[in-house]
């Protein structure tokens, strides 16, 4: 995909939206970004982004979760299967994995969130657009 993809972020941090729009700004991205999870639902159908960058941990708890379950299961397929990308610090502030290393019975390792991508907060701006390079070619 072109780099002029149009990405989403959803965080409720000020501070790291301008910091991240920086970043994929000048890799070419399109950036736009939502707040809170009403005005993300809202930019997935009028933005239509190529990829949405995610927080987990915003004012109400772990609402990226109800994010993800509701995008994935409530919207069209043109959107429900954008690719998310979460991008988070809940891996060092609290004891909850997106990826256990064995599986419960049900889910196999890596299988437990339907999402191309866990990266921890912070990130360096390389990090962040070599795997929205990679997610966004199918890699």
């Amino acid at each position: 995909m072109a780099e002029e993809a149009k990405i989403l972020i959803v965080e409720d941090d000020p501070d790291i939206v301008e910091s991240v729009r920086l970043v994929l700004e000048s890799a070419g991205y399109q950036v736009d970004s939502a707040l809170t999870l009403q005005e993300a639902f809202e930019k997935v159908v009028e933005f239509r982004p190529d990829l949405i960058l995610l927080d987990i941990m915003m004012p109400d708890g772990t609402e990226g979760f109800h994010f993800v379950w509701k995008l994935r299961n409530q919207y069209p397929p043109e959107v429900a299967n954008i690719p998310i990308v979460i991008l988070s610090a809940i891996h060092s502030t609290t004891n909850l994995r997106f990826y256990p290393d064995e599986s419960d019975g049900t889910y196999e390792p890596g299988e437990f969130l339907p999402v191309q991508g866990v990266i921890d907060k912070p990130v360096e701006p390389h990090v962040l657009i070599d795997r929205i390079r990679k997610v966004l070619s199918g890699e």
